[in-house]
């Protein structure tokens, strides 16, 4: 273990009191909201969560009504965040709570461990901010900050670096308000020693105490594997009315975007003809069909380059559920994957409701 891990701790969590940000999982800290705050942040901005967290909480403010909720219901309130898996995680877990638990958090780090979608970082935060164990909470920012401080050049994407950084933590996390500690790492990596760009380093508590400062190379740290090229996945969709509805149909239960509502679609690149042929091919019958811009949208690993297509068509096709856009709004979760059509799929419906 560093001794400097030691020495870092009192005027980082001072700097911490001082300057942390006003959030509203923060102000009541209690295990159900720090756990769904933490999911939520999963890869997400905190401006972008902050919105979400309040509805969610607004409509399922316990671990009963989260373990109780339909899942289109959870699918709904998680609509644009992306990664839905978490979601589903988050409910598995709530139902665990209430089958082995009776009902509340467990207050102990392995039997949290043991929850769905709860891994070492997650199960650190909440221990540790909710129930005030010493347990450590490494995420990025932490690594990122730690890198830096420490001047490590590890690999740290790499999960045998992260178990040694949780392992040097652990030794010294502080008994008396250990979630401070933890949340006070967090903040220092998402709003001075930050991932983009140069660090403010001329903000940082930590400055006179940085190794990676000290050297001058605050910017070379942390250490990353070079970035795989996303795989690029041409496809097409279509924009389907009838009567006032919209054509939706249901992913598969495995996969990207697994389970949830899309635009039919193709999973290659169709010029009109092709479009003409695959609607044909499935017995839609279109009045027209109009070409739309396309659209990107990009996951983790993956591209998408969208070709897309907006019919009128004679009668509702089986093999579809055709949706209201009440019931899009309500109802059916759509993806962001397809968020740059949801402006010309709220006007198309409205027209075709117009009286």
């Amino acid at each position: 273990m560093d001794t400097l891990l030691q020495t870092i701790i009192k005027p980082l969590t001072a700097w911490f009191a001082a300057n942390a940000r006003v959030l509203p999982w923060r102000t009541v800290p209690t295990p159900y909201r720090v756990w769904v705050s933490e999911i939520m942040l999963q890869q997400t901005r905190v401006e972008a969560v902050k919105p979400y967290f309040a509805r969610f909480i607004e409509e399922l403010p316990d671990v009963r009504a989260l373990a109780e909720a339909p899942e289109a219901q959870i699918l709904k309130l998680w609509q644009g965040l992306g990664y839905y898996s978490r979601v589903r995680n988050l409910q598995k877990g709530a139902q665990e709570v209430m089958r082995r638990h009776g009902g509340e958090i467990p207050a102990d780090y392995q039997a949290l461990l043991a929850l769905p979608g709860i891994g070492s970082y997650t199960a650190g935060a909440i221990a540790s901010i909710a129930f005030g164990i010493p347990e450590p909470a490494v995420d990025g920012n932490v690594l990122r900050v730690l890198s830096r401080v420490l001047l490590r050049e590890e690999e740290i994407t790499d999960p045998k670096v992260k178990k040694r950084m949780e392992e040097d933590l652990r030794a010294v996390m502080p008994q008396e308000d250990p979630g401070a500690f933890n949340q006070a790492l967090m903040e220092l990596g998402a709003t001075v020693c930050v991932p983009n760009g140069a660090p403010h380093c001329e903000e940082c508590p930590l400055c006179g105490l940085c190794r990676a400062h000290e050297a001058g190379r605050e910017t070379e740290l942390p250490v990353r594997a070079k970035k795989k090229a996303r795989r690029i996945e041409q496809r097409t969709v279509f924009l389907l009315l009838c009567g006032g509805r919209m054509a939706l149909s249901r992913r598969g239960e495995q996969g990207l975007l697994a389970g949830l509502w899309e635009l039919p679609g193709a999973e290659e690149w169709l010029d009109r003809s092709g479009a003409e042929e695959w609607l044909a091919a499935r017995g839609i019958q279109v009045e027209s069909l109009e070409a739309l811009p396309g659209a990107k949208h990009i996951f983790t690993h993956v591209e998408w380059h969208l070709t897309a297509y907006a019919g009128v068509c004679r009668e509702e096709s089986p093999g579809y559920i055709w949706a209201s856009g009440e019931d899009v709004r309500e109802n059916y979760t759509l993806p962001s994957a397809f968020k740059a059509y949801f402006p010309e799929i709220d006007r198309r419906l409205a027209a075709e409701n117009a009286p």
